[in-house]
């Protein structure tokens, strides 16, 4: 009797599990398609990790028909079109990303990039950039063990800085309506100066911001935002250069040709022979030119420093310093920005 009972109650549990899978069979499909899909993602992950990258693109989307809603696959597919350098594709499989998890910002962030940088679409981008900076998200602190704050405010100052070189890139095709480049370089400059804000210490954020005041004919700001990037950065050229651009148009010859020094020296370091160097020279000679036969103030050599190696010792101007000490003086001089003071005083 017991065993007849046992029976029936294995039937009755059959015929139930039976009853659920008919009822559900969408349900069950699912699943079961994404357990098939998990196993192509994983393929897929493993062809990435090898830079076999057609091999990755078949198993992702062979996975993504059976299993559309894994974000990370989507992402992994945009990053793999972007080396491709098929960018529609790329930004295409970033918007399945984050429209399956609205909240994965670095698809968000990469799909910014590549529309602006690459396909020219800065409105798009800004969007994503001010989606990123107007996501809230629950900030998380173990002490000693775990803290996202740190990632939370980088993101949005990395998005601000973003937007603005979106702003700038969409002023320079605003063609010859001075009224909307303005308007663009304006927005530009609001987006740095919140970036700064939060990437205080970052040198391409005080960079273009300066660069954005520059184009807008703001030289005071312009000129002491150069100042601060190079403080931050003082072997960078760029900052020197362009500082020396603003001081030569400025009429301030001499310390146009300090910075347009340091700028060539940095060059020569760190570019080689190449057709920047030799612009940055061609303009370091038209100063120096302007200086020499400016008839209210006559040239003064600035290039009488004698410099030799000896090995770890240096010998300048007759006196022998250590290769260290000497390199903490440049790095001092280079950080030093002279012309700081005529914006203070225009200020």
């Amino acid at each position: 009797m017991k065993i007849k009972l046992y029976k029936l109650f294995l039937v009755i549990i059959a015929a139930l599990m039976a009853a659920v899978v008919f009822f559900n069979q969408s349900w069950f499909l699912k699943q079961y398609d994404k357990i098939c899909s998990m196993y192509y993602i994983h393929k897929g992950d493993k062809a990435f990790a090898k830079l076999k990258l057609q091999k990755a693109i078949d198993y992702y989307n062979t996975a993504l028909k059976l299993f559309p809603e894994h974000y990370s696959a989507w992402f992994n597919l945009g990053n793999i079109y972007v080396v491709y350098e098929d960018y529609y594709s790329a930004v295409d499989a970033y918007e399945q990303a984050f429209t399956y998890n609205p909240k994965m910002m670095i698809a968000r962030m990469n799909y910014g990039i590549v529309s602006a940088e690459k396909l020219g679409d800065f409105d798009g981008a800004i969007d994503q950039y001010n989606e990123i900076i107007n996501t809230k998200r629950h900030l998380i602190s173990i002490p000693f063990v775990y803290s996202n704050r740190k990632s939370y405010k980088a993101n949005k100052g990395i998005a601000y800085y973003n937007m603005g070189l979106a702003y700038r890139q969409k002023s320079l095709y605003s063609g010859d309506d001075w009224r909307l480049q303005r308007q663009n370089l304006e927005k530009a400059i609001d987006a740095y100066k919140h970036a700064v804000k939060i990437l205080k210490k970052d040198y391409d954020a005080r960079y273009n911001l300066a660069l954005a005041y520059h184009l807008l004919g703001d030289y005071n700001n312009a000129g002491l935002t150069y100042c601060k990037a190079i403080e931050i950065d003082p072997m960078n050229y760029e900052a020197h250069y362009n500082l020396a651009i603003l001081l030569r148009h400025m009429k301030y010859y001499k310390e146009a040709l300090d910075e347009l020094e340091k700028a060539t020296a940095l060059i020569t370091d760190s570019q080689g022979n190449s057709n920047r160097q030799r612009y940055v020279f061609d303009v370091l000679n038209d100063v120096t030119r302007t200086i020499l036969y400016d008839k209210e103030d006559k040239m003064v050599d600035k290039l009488g420093n004698t410099v030799v190696n000896y090995g770890s010792l240096t010998y300048v101007n007759g006196k022998l310093v250590s290769a260290e000490e000497l390199d903490k003086a440049i790095e001092k001089n280079f950080r030093t920005c002279g012309s700081k003071k005529i914006f203070l005083d225009e200020d």
